[in-house]
C-alpha cells in the first residue's frame, strides 16, 4: 500500500514510521510511505540524517519512507499516485491543505485535534465541517467525498517507538475505514473503526482543553481526588457538547474519548497538561507556551470550544475556567475556587 502523510510533524512522522516499519501480512512487503513537507529544508535535514531531530530525535526513518517537499498547491499530482492520503498538521492548517485535496480521487484521512479558530462572527468548526465547506465551495456534495479521522490516545514518541497504542478510525465511508486499518493495524498498533465522526472529532478536541485544567490541579498540588473529579466531570462536560453536535454518548466510552482524556490529562508526555502545571507555577501564558517547543491545541482551541458550547446551550464550567485562566481574567487559585463553589446537582 502507498500512503502519503502530509506534515512532518511529530505525529505525521510517527505515524509514517509505524506503517513504514511493518508488513501488510507475514512475509508480505512494508508500506510505501510519503512523507511531504512544503519546508525545503526539514526535507533536506531528513533525507540526510534520516531522523526528525526536532520532533522525534534518536528515531530513525525506515527505508520504505520517502520524504517530498514542495507547495501545497503541487499536492494533487503526487498524492494522486498513493492509496490514501493523511492530513497531519494541526487544525489550523486543514483547510489549506483540503482545499486542493478534495477533488482528488485518494481517500484521505486527518489527524487534527481540535476546533478551527472562527472568523469574524463566526463559530469554530471541527475537522469534517471544515471538509464540508470545502467539498461545497468546490462544487462537491461532502457525502460524496471519501475521508475520515484517525484519533485516539497517543503520545507520537511511543508510536514510533513501537510501543503498543489502539486508536480509532472514524468515517462514513466504510472504504475509508478499512483502507485505514490496512495502512496502520499492526502488531504494535491496534485500529478500531467507528463511523460516529463528530463523536470523535468533539472527544479530540476537548480532551486537550481539560489536560490544562488537569495540569493546573496537578501544579497546585490538589491531589488525586481532585483529578479523577476532574476528569470526569470533564468527560460529562464533553460528552454533552458532543450529543449536542450529533455525536453518540456511546462514543465518548470509548478511546477517542475517555481513552484520550486520560493519556493527555495525566501523562508526562501531555503538552497540554504541561501548561496548566507551568500556570500552576506562576508562569505566563506566553511563557509557558515558548517552553513546549511544540503546539499545544488546547490553548488554541480553548476559546472556540467555549464559544461553540454557549451557542448550543452547552455548559461546560471546567472549560470556561480554563479559557478564563489562559485569558488572565483568574490565577490559578481563583479558577478552582469557582469550580468548588459551585451549587450542588445531580450528577446526570
Amino acid at each position: 500500500m502507498k500512503i502519503a502523510v502530509l506534515g512532518a510533524g511529530a505525529w505525521g512522522t510517527a505515524l509514517a514510521i509505524s506503517a513504514a516499519s511493518h508488513p501488510v501480512a507475514p512475509g508480505s512487503p512494508r508500506h510505501q510511505v510519503g512523507l511531504w513537507t512544503r519546508d525545503a529544508l526539514q526535507a533536506a535535514e531528513l533525507v540526510a540524517t534520516r531522523q526528525n531531530a526536532r520532533y522525534l530525535p534518536g528515531v530513525s526513518l525506515p527505508e520504505p519512507i520517502a520524504v517530498h517537499h514542495g507547495p501545497a498547491e503541487s499536492l494533487p499530482d503526487w498524492v494522486a499516485g498513493h492509496d490514501l492520503a493523511i492530513v497531519a498538521t494541526p487544525m489550523a492548517a486543514l483547510r489549506g491543505l483540503l482545499t486542493p485535496l478534495v477533488s482528488c480521487p485518494v481517500p484521505l484521512a486527518w489527524l487534527c485535534k481540535g476546533f478551527e479558530m472562527p472568523l469574524a462572527g463566526g463559530l469554530g468548526l471541527l475537522g469534517h465541517e471544515v471538509l464540508a465547506e470545502v467539498a461545497t465551495g468546490a462544487g462537491l456534495k461532502p457525502a460524496d467525498v471519501r475521508c475520515g479521522v484517525l484519533s485516539g490516545p497517543s503520545f507520537a514518541q511511543e508510536v514510533a517507538r513501537g510501543q503498543p497504542t489502539a486508536l480509532v478510525a472514524a468515517s462514513a465511508s466504510a472504504e475509508v475505514r478499512d483502507a485505514l486499518v490496512a495502512a496502520f493495524h499492526s502488531p504494535s498498533l491496534r485500529v478500531y473503526v467507528n463511523d460516529d465522526v463528530a463523536g470523535v472529532e468533539v472527544g479530540g478536541a476537548v480532551k486537550n482543553v481539560l489536560a490544562i485544567a488537569t495540569g493546573l490541579c496537578d501544579g497546585l498540588q490538589l491531589g488525586l481526588n481532585a483529578r479523577a473529579a476532574l476528569i470526569t466531570r470533564g468527560l460529562a462536560e464533553m460528552t454533552r457538547l458532543g450529543a449536542a453536535l450529533g455525536a453518540r454518548a456511546e462514543t465518548f466510552m470509548g478511546l477517542s474519548g475517555l481513552g484520550d482524556l486520560v493519556l493527555t490529562a495525566t501523562g508526562d508526555l501531555s503538552r497540554n497538561r504541561r501548561v496548566g502545571q507551568l500556570l500552576a507555577e506562576g508562569r505566563t501564558l506566553q511563557q509557558a507556551v515558548d517552553s513546549l517547543g511544540h503546539v499545544a491545541e488546547g490553548v488554541y482551541s480553548a476559546r472556540t470550544v467555549v464559544l461553540r458550547a454557549q451557542s448550543l446551550g452547552v455548559d461546560m464550567p471546567i472549560a470556561q475556567g480554563v479559557v478564563a485562566l489562559l485569558d488572565g481574567q483568574m490565577l490559578p487559585a481563583q479558577a478552582v475556587a469557582v469550580l468548588m463553589g459551585r451549587g450542588a446537582r445531580g450528577e446526570g
